[in-house]
């Protein structure tokens, strides 16, 4: 193995989250609790109809992916992020975020344009609502690889989300097809039901014959395999994947390491935002099985991380808070 645990790939977004009603989001007909891909006027329109909301935003970089590699850099692996930014005020704070979490990226000349935002609707049941404007991170290409970087790494980690670009989609698919030459693992994330209806070809087409390791939620897992119960889609899941996780939020998690089928308990917290769950779970699962655990022992970092992101605010937990929960793996 080379110098990464896990390279990841994915839209490079600066979050907004902002509180809003759920009566908010009916005025401006938002669709709550899915990714909404939109345009900057949409946007801005937006921005200025929360106006009296963005008291409690704050700002952060994101990206499904991406925050999951800066878990996984919290936690103590070697990761490496590929993505598309632009030089703007944005792109140099999303530059500047990642490597102060100690994530390599590949910091080139920045191109000209708009580097993209995700607006975070939070409701007060603790829903999560994305009105995202890709920006330049529509672009990211297969140009944008950092061959070496994903050569040399034990994983490498898709979001789904890549799939409503065509050339990021492209990049996956080259991305997957590299791993799987150069004896890279395969991690793909099926990031939202949204994805996985109306994108679903796109999708086979990143996972190919099958990839090593699939993250999925509930909704997305009964989707995917066009199933009704949990059980048949674990089954269904093996034709996709390799090993799996599929995370049932406070129900905990089903992992599958290959051989056993295996319900991991969740924790029981009162959540507040449940942004960013599945990214934690994802970060603080590739972490683990990068660093001798179990998928068992993965899982229950995850859910413990993931639980403890949604009793607070924002996609990702302090620094500090990544030492404490590893005492979770004994």
């Amino acid at each position: 193995m080379g110098p990464y645990h896990v390279y990841g790939l994915g839209a490079a977004l600066v979050d907004t989250e902002v509180e809003v009603s759920d009566s908010f989001l009916q005025q401006a007909e938002i669709e709550k609790g899915l990714m909404t891909l939109v345009d900057e006027q949409r946007q801005a329109q937006l921005l200025e109809l929360m106006r009296d909301h963005l008291v409690g935003s704050n700002r952060s970089s994101g990206g499904s992916a991406c925050n999951s590699i800066i878990a996984a850099s919290y936690f103590g692996a070697q990761t490496f992020y590929s993505c598309k930014v632009a030089n703007d005020d944005n792109g140099k704070f999303f530059h500047h975020d990642t490597q102060a979490a100690g994530v390599t990226t590949r910091a080139n000349d920045l191109p000209d344009g708009t580097t993209g935002k995700c607006l975070v609707m939070i409701t007060p049941d603790a829903e999560r609502t994305m009105n995202t404007y890709l920006g330049i991170s529509e672009t990211l290409d297969v140009d944008d690889l950092d061959i070496d970087a994903l050569k040399g790494s034990e994983y490498v980690y898709l979001e789904g989300y890549l799939v409503t670009s065509p050339t990021g989609r492209q990049a996956a698919i080259r991305a997957r097809e590299i791993a799987e030459q150069s004896g890279v693992k395969t991690a793909l994330s099926l990031s939202d039901p949204g994805m996985v209806e109306f994108f679903r070809d796109g999708l086979s087409d990143m996972i190919g014959k099958r990839v090593d390791l699939l993250f999925c939620n509930k909704d997305e897992a009964l989707g995917w395999t066009n199933t009704d119960s949990i059980e048949a889609a674990a089954e269904a899941l093996k034709d996709s994947a390799r090993t799996f996780a599929m995370t049932m939020g406070k129900d905990g998690a089903l992992v599958f390491d290959g051989k056993t089928l295996e319900h991991v308990a969740g924790e029981g917290v009162k959540a507040i935002d449940t942004n960013g769950a599945g990214d934690m779970f994802a970060g603080a699962f590739l972490y683990a099985i990068t660093h001798g655990h179990s998928y068992a022992e993965a899982a229950r970092l995850a859910n413990h991380a993931a639980a403890l992101v949604v009793s607070q605010y924002g996609p990702r937990l302090k620094p500090e808070q990544h030492a404490a929960l590893k005492n979770v793996l004994g």
